[in-house]
């Protein structure tokens, strides 16, 4: 008779679906494994969150936790409160956390307070800025997971580094196997470029989102000039707490900035795909524009994805107007010949035969 595991996926965030997509498809074909889905509701807008269930085919959520807005504490306090219930509930024999939000550190939390195996997708990620939110809960959730799923070799370097050898494994980047599934989609079915009178190559493509640069009105105010200022009309899906933002500090964006809500996945790749450069400050779109050879410059003053900077299609500029214009106009004029970095290869299907691994012989 096979023994049956069960795995819980702790999720919340737009990148989180996209990344936990590919990983709950893979296990429906693992004979002896039982997947459920906890949806924490950090991200609850129907563009954030609805969209891609549907778009990306991922089994609803068996929980939906309604966590919806406020300040980190009061998220994850709510989390953590919500989801000991449902864990002891479910009695998972592991839990899989992706990335780096508070949907993450909540989830590591409650796998601790109720001795939960846990395992880290996207481990080992570092941009070694504590005031990051994003860096204090990915640092926490390696400290304590049993398995440490990690996209790219430094990533490993990086806990090797810091004395964490045990339970880590290369295995690919999932969010990049799902974008080598989608590319071709995207560039056949989405409409969204037309839609908006874009040509190829004939638009910026721009997204903020992080604390750094939507709460500190000074940073969203330069942004906002900046791109106001671009010699090319600046596509901006907004973030809806950066929208806030935007709307709370009466900040008016340049005639040439067209701001819009959240787009699908595919939409948000064809508009990657077409840009003349993307402007961001997202861990995940960074990767994205080196997958698809498009030209990114990353508004913070680091990245946790240094591969990107290393294979020349992204450049590190922070808010410096002078710095954003130099990196633009060093790609018009030549762009790079490296290869990208991207490492992409089946990393689902090793993550859960790793998991199943560890379960076995625990």
């Amino acid at each position: 008779m096979i023994r049956r595991f069960k795995i819980v996926h702790i999720v919340g965030a737009r990148p989180q679906f996209v990344k936990m997509a590919l990983v709950a498809e893979a296990a429906r074909s693992f004979r002896g494994l039982r997947s459920r889905i906890i949806h924490t509701g950090q991200h609850y807008d129907a563009n954030m969150s609805d969209v891609f269930f549907r778009e990306l085919r991922i089994p609803k959520p068996d929980y939906n936790l309604g966590v919806g807005s406020g300040s980190h504490i009061e998220q994850i306090a709510a989390m953590m409160q919500r989801l000991e219930s449902v864990l002891l509930k479910e009695e998972p024999d592991i839990v899989f956390v992706y990335g780096d939000t508070n949907s993450t550190l909540a989830g590591m939390l409650a796998c601790i307070r109720l001795n939960i195996p846990l395992a880290h997708v996207e481990a080992g990620l570092r941009s070694y800025n504590r005031s990051m939110p994003e860096e204090t809960n990915r640092v926490m959730t390696d400290r304590v997971s049993s398995i440490l799923f990690c996209p790219t070799r430094t990533a490993v370097a990086n806990l090797r580094r810091e004395g964490v050898t045990k339970g880590v494994f290369l295995v690919a980047d999932v969010m990049l196997d799902m974008l080598a599934k989608y590319a071709k989609t995207a560039g056949r079915k989405s409409k969204m470029p037309a839609r908006l009178k874009q040509i190829k190559g004939g638009y910026y493509l721009a997204t903020v989102h992080r604390a750094a640069n939507t709460d500190d009105v000074g940073r969203l105010k330069m942004l906002m000039k900046v791109f106001g200022k671009l010699d090319k009309q600046v596509v901006f899906p907004v973030h809806p707490r950066t929208k806030k933002a935007i709307v709370t500090a009466r900040i008016r964006p340049g005639d040439n900035v067209k701001m819009m809500p959240p787009v699908p996945y595919i939409d948000m790749l064809a508009l990657e795909m077409n840009a003349a450069a993307i402007l961001t400050d997202s861990g995940g779109v960074q990767k994205e524009a080196a997958f698809f050879k498009v030209p990114c410059v990353t508004l913070r003053d680091e990245t946790e994805w240094v591969e990107t900077v290393k294979s020349g299609w992204n450049v590190v500029t922070g808010i410096d107007e002078a710095r954003i214009r130099r990196a633009l106009a060093r790609f018009a004029k030549r762009r790079p010949r490296t290869r990208t970095y991207p490492r992409t290869g089946d990393s689902a299907r090793k993550m859960l035969e790793i998991a199943l691994r560890y379960l076995k012989n625990r």
